[in-house]
């Protein structure tokens, strides 16, 4: 029994790095009778990682939200209002080619849906000259303002911004056909 005592202790008394020690306590092999040395080596992989840990990697990521959702919604809202521009510039052209086969403007009547439909008194209407009425509708969902004859051309072709009232500033401003 002293035999077997001193064994056991053996097995669970720390060891020295360097020190001798039998065949059956170096490091990978088991440590006790009947452990392997996979089920070892896979508690060792397994561990997760801490809740401290996941926190730092928590509040670094929300460091870099805070720091970067402003730009990106600057960036939005700026793609916003380089949209409309783009799309009444195209509008503008659109109605020109209008202006060519019918010989006028579009009436603030018929308005730009006579880029979709045939007005009923356009007889060399060639149309449609737009392939959807979404193109009609700015970034922000409402319709673009047309007026003919306009205040400051041939017609007034605009929108309102991202408020849909006269006037602002950035996302908010007017985007018009004759600026």
């Amino acid at each position: 029994m002293a035999i077997r005592n001193a064994s056991f202790l053996s097995m669970i008394a720390p060891r020295k790095r360097g020190s001798r020690a039998s065949d059956e306590h170096r490091p990978g092999a088991p440590a006790f009778a009947g452990e392997s040395t996979e089920i070892r080596r896979k508690g060792r992989d397994e561990r997760g990682y801490t809740l401290v840990e996941l926190l730092v990697v928590l509040a670094i990521l929300g460091m870099l939200v805070a720091i970067a959702a402003p730009q990106v919604i600057k960036y939005l809202s700026k793609a916003k209002v380089d949209t409309a521009t783009i799309q009444i510039k195209q509008l503008g052209g659109i109605l020109d080619m209008y202006n060519t086969e019918i010989g006028h403007y579009p009436t603030d009547q018929e308005g730009l849906q006579a880029l979709v439909d045939r007005p009923p008194q356009a007889q060399t209407w060639n149309g449609p000259y737009l392939k959807d009425r979404q193109s009609l509708i700015d970034p922000w969902g409402r319709p673009y303002l047309y007026k003919s004859p306009g205040e400051h051309g041939d017609y007034d072709l605009y929108s309102l911004g991202a408020d849909g009232r006269p006037g602002g500033d950035g996302e908010n401003r007017d985007i018009t056909s004759w600026h």
